[in-house]
């Protein structure tokens, strides 16, 4: 039973037709047949090209891979954990609790991601690399996925990939602990609280590496100015805090001055800090997003066009609209852990087999999925389980660039995990992106 659901999952993936309701629901349904257990896809060298012949030197439709219902232990093992919400999907006994044209959104991230990840596996069996890559429904239920750890085929795994939470988080890094091997956190931007785990690798990075990052840039691009902090009433201090402990490692202080608005403010309580004849630079050191579109707004109306304002925001304005005409004269600046250059031929050719095949455009957790387990997975097989020594190795990063750095315990001076310390800043006037630092 378990090799049908992986035949039909893979005979899936590789149908050329419109991304429909529909076509989610059928291989929805396919998954929720397999409920937890894993979809192995066993990545296998492709025959070379008969004479005269050429091959695709960057694949992106995944093909029909061989596949088996055991481990094999002559592979290294990958497991991946995404969250399909499947339990949700279906009811006890497999039927789908939507109609035909109704998909749930809960489990479009996960979806995505395994896309990316199906990305990946093609690339990786065209260059025949041998793996075996296990797909788990993260939001299974939990006596369930307690099997699963304590199963003997689990055991197995050399590394465990997962789009997470942070309690799912803490569970992985525990279970890669257990193994001695490594778990790569694509998404969280959290230590989740783990300490002493060297195991654990997050590629997002934490608030505390933004707010140093953020430091740095207005040191480097407006160390003479005053720069205005506006934070949101009843938030907690941790960005405040952050920058404050970073300030007292830096020899060049910021002239930062901080303002405490209510959610709803007006614009009368701009005006006393806001100058009507100069640029203005503002920091917006709050995580709420609604507070956020708020002051770009008012600060927007604001501002001379021939000379706007700045304001410089936290890493998750990348959800924020700024082609609105309401911010319109207003050049904001915000950091981010990914960005997908459109120029990157590899994201062009993803962006058209997406728009080609699915009419629709690859999300973040596309992008993520693709180059998190191509990356990795060359790691593993060259380097083996022990990835902490190779993480500089930057030769099969595919759209951006990770920095991965131990992070070490000040007060016992252990490595409690690696964090990918890369970021970047995407400048925005009028919707467009201007630079990218």
């Amino acid at each position: 039973m378990r090799m049908k659901i992986v035949v039909i999952l893979q005979y899936l993936a590789n149908k050329r037709f419109p991304m429909t309701k529909k076509w989610f629901v059928l291989l929805f349904s396919c998954l929720a047949m397999a409920w937890v257990a894993p979809v192995v896809a066993q990545i296998t060298p492709t025959p070379p090209p008969t004479t005269g012949q050429t091959q695709p030197a960057q694949p992106l439709q995944p093909v029909p891979a061989t596949v088996t219902p055991q481990t094999d232990s002559g592979r290294q093992q990958i497991a991946i954990f995404t969250p399909l919400f499947l339990d949700s999907a279906f009811d006890i006994t497999g039927n789908y609790r939507y109609d035909a044209k109704t998909f749930p959104k809960q489990s479009s991230p996960g979806l995505e991601f395994w896309e990316g990840a199906e990305l990946a596996i093609d690339s990786l069996q065209k260059e025949g690399i041998k793996l075996d890559i296990h797909v788990y429904d993260i939001k299974a239920p939990q006596p369930q996925m307690d099997s699963l750890f304590a199963s003997e085929e689990f055991k197995e795994m050399d590394l465990i990939i997962g789009q997470v939470t942070a309690n799912e988080a803490v569970k992985l890094a525990s279970v890669a602990a257990t193994l001695d091997i490594p778990f790569i956190n694509a998404n969280y931007p959290n230590d989740a609280g783990i300490q002493n785990n060297p195991h654990y690798v997050i590629l997002s990075p934490t608030l505390l590496t933004h707010c140093i990052g953020i430091y740095r840039f207005l040191q480097k691009n407006y160390s003479l100015s005053d720069i205005i902090v506006f934070k949101k009433k009843g938030d907690d201090d941790r960005v405040k805090n952050y920058f404050t402990e970073f300030e007292k490692t830096t020899a060049v202080k910021l002239k930062m001055k901080y303002v405490t608005l209510d959610a709803n403010f007006t614009q009368d309580k701009l005006q006393p800090y806001i100058s009507s004849e100069n640029k203005n630079i503002c920091l917006a050191a709050s995580l709420d997003v609604n507070f956020a579109q708020t002051l770009c707004q008012q600060l927007a109306l604001m501002s001379n066009a021939s000379d706007p304002n700045v304001v410089i925001g936290m890493p998750n304005w990348d959800v924020i609209d700024f082609e609105k005409s309401q911010f319109k004269n207003l050049e904001i600046v915000y950091s981010t852990p990914f960005y997908v250059n459109p120029t990157n031929k590899l994201a062009t050719t993803v962006l058209e087999n997406f728009k080609n095949t699915y009419y629709s455009r690859p999300s973040d957790m596309v992008f993520r999925g693709f180059e998190s387990l191509y990356h990795f997975g060359h790691l593993l097989t060259i380097y083996g389980k022990n990835l902490g020594s190779s993480m500089s190795d930057k030769k099969y990063m595919l759209f951006g660039e990770f920095d991965i750095q131990p992070v070490i315990n000040r007060a016992t001076m252990t490595l409690d995990y690696f964090e990918n310390k890369k970021l970047y800043f995407v400048k925005k006037v009028d919707g467009v992106v201007k630079t990218v630092y």
